[in-house]
């Protein structure tokens, strides 16, 4: 199977992107059995809307991944129990609204999905190593796809190789810089430490330079504005082998709206 993975969302630039390029990525790169995309920024650069949902999903998306974002807008929140295509990091307590796995099926193929966030300069959450080992044990699919919302690039290393051989990838998630690591470790999980970002990369990590300088400049809040400059979807594809789960190609993508 193969499957596309669109870095971390950024408000209605990213959304634009998505409308833009996903038509020609399946053209060059398609087909994909699967796209999911790590949505936890998509509505205004913080959180997610029913709306902006709706959108993603309407334009072609089968499954969303978030991380530390997910709470951000409250009244989107209750609908992670109804709607199971959303994720939020598996490694929540279980008192937590949804979900951090989801088994997508389409065409015969069977993909599972698997939200987990880092804990180094994170939240203090369960462990995402242990509550992994758990999840697998309870997948019933060996092809396995893990997006893991982690600050530290150890973190998310350590857990590509504690998995490896496990899961058909691991991708971080969560710094908004495409790292130039790929690769498929020895065992086969495809690994890269972060897929990088979709959305305005003129300004500072999606944001416009001009509402972030001056928290670093003053150290006083300030509101972040969304960037809408040099436009840009990161992210990656992953050939799976159906029966062994194990990666057989892996490459990055970098795409400019047209």
């Amino acid at each position: 199977m193969r499957l596309l993975f669109i870095g971390d969302l950024i408000g209605r630039p990213g959304r634009k992107l998505v409308a833009d390029v996903l038509p020609r990525l399946r053209e060059d790169e398609g087909p994909f059995d699967f796209v999911v995309v790590n949505g936890e920024n998509a509505a205004g650069g913080f959180g997610l809307t029913e709306r902006v949902v709706d959108q993603l999903f309407d334009l072609g998306v089968d499954a969303i991944t978030t991380g530390n974002h997910v709470w951000d807008k409250r009244d989107y929140v209750p609908r992670l129990m109804e709607e199971d295509r959303v994720l939020r990091p598996a490694n929540y307590p279980p008192s937590c609204p949804g979900s951090g796995v989801k088994v997508l099926e389409k065409g015969g193929r069977r993909l599972a999905i698997v939200n987990l966030q880092g804990r180094v300069f994170m939240p203090a959450i369960d462990c995402p190593f242990r509550v992994a080992d758990g999840l697998l044990e309870r997948i019933d699919t060996p092809c396995v796809f893990v997006d893991f919302h982690a600050e530290a690039s150890s973190e998310k290393r350590a857990l590509g190789l504690y998995l490896d051989g496990r899961v058909s990838a691991v991708v971080g998630t969560h710094t908004h810089v495409q790292t130039a690591d790929e690769e498929i470790l020895p065992r086969g999980t495809a690994y890269i430490t972060d897929v990088g970002m979709t959305g305005g990369h003129g300004g500072v990590i999606g944001m416009e330079a001009s509402s972030v300088l001056p928290r670093f400049l003053t150290a006083m809040p300030t509101k972040f504005e969304v960037c809408e400059k040099d436009l840009r979807l990161n992210g990656v594809v992953v050939d799976v082998d159906d029966d062994r789960g194990l990666a057989l190609s892996f490459r990055r993508v970098d795409r400019r709206l047209s």
